[in-house]
C-alpha cells in the first residue's frame, strides 16, 4: 500500500486591488457577465469571463430553465462559447463571480463538478494553462490553472485500453 498526499496551493487576497490590472478587470467582466443572468428559480447569478492570450475577453452567465436540470451554469456557457466562436484562440483565464439579492456573494462561488471537468479538459485540449479567478465581497482567491480544482482528474487517457 501507498500513501499519498494531495496539496493545493492558491493564492487568497482580501482586496482586489491587490490584483493585477488584468485580474480586476476580468473580475469586473464577470460581475458584469453575472448581471445579465437568467436565474428567475434560484435568484442566484453566475457570471464567468474569459481571457484568452490576445486580450480578447468574452462573457457568460447561467441560463436557468424550468425543465431542470436543462439550465446551463456560466462556465459552461462561456467555454461552449469560446470553443464555438473562438476556435484558434487560447483562454488564459477565467473569472467567476455570482450575485445573491443582486449584490456579491461574501465569499467566492467555485465552479460545479461539471464546469471544473469542462475547465480541465479545455486546459488540456490547448495544452496551456487556465487561471481561476474566484471572487466575492470578502476575499477573491486565485487559482494557477484548473487542475488545482481537480487534482483526481479523468481525462481522455483514461478511456484508452
Amino acid at each position: 500500500m501507498k500513501e499519498r498526499e494531495i496539496r493545493m496551493t492558491y493564492r487568497e487576497y482580501p482586496d482586489t486591488h491587490d490584483l493585477p490590472e488584468e485580474d480586476q478587470m476580468l473580475i469586473s467582466e464577470a460581475v458584469a457577465a453575472a448581471s445579465g443572468a437568467y436565474a428567475p428559480y434560484s435568484r442566484f447569478m453566475v457570471g464567468a469571463a474569459m481571457l484568452f492570450d490576445d486580450g480578447t475577453v468574452i462573457r457568460g452567465a447561467n441560463v436557468e430553465n424550468a425543465a431542470y436540470p436543462s439550465g446551463s451554469c456560466a462556465e459552461k456557457t462561456v467555454l461552449s462559447y469560446s470553443v464555438s466562436n473562438y476556435p484558434g484562440k487560447k483562454p488564459v483565464a477565467i473569472a467567476i463571480a455570482a450575485l445573491a439579492g443582486g449584490k456579491l456573494t461574501r465569499e467566492p462561488v467555485p465552479p460545479c463538478g461539471n464546469c471544473r471537468q469542462m475547465l480541465l479538459e479545455e486546459e488540456k485540449r490547448q495544452g496551456s494553462e487556465i487561471k481561476v479567478i474566484l471572487t466575492g465581497k470578502e476575499k477573491t482567491i486565485v487559482l494557477r490553472n484548473s487542475e488545482s480544482l481537480m487534482p483526481l482528474h479523468f481525462t481522455k487517457s483514461n478511456l484508452e485500453p
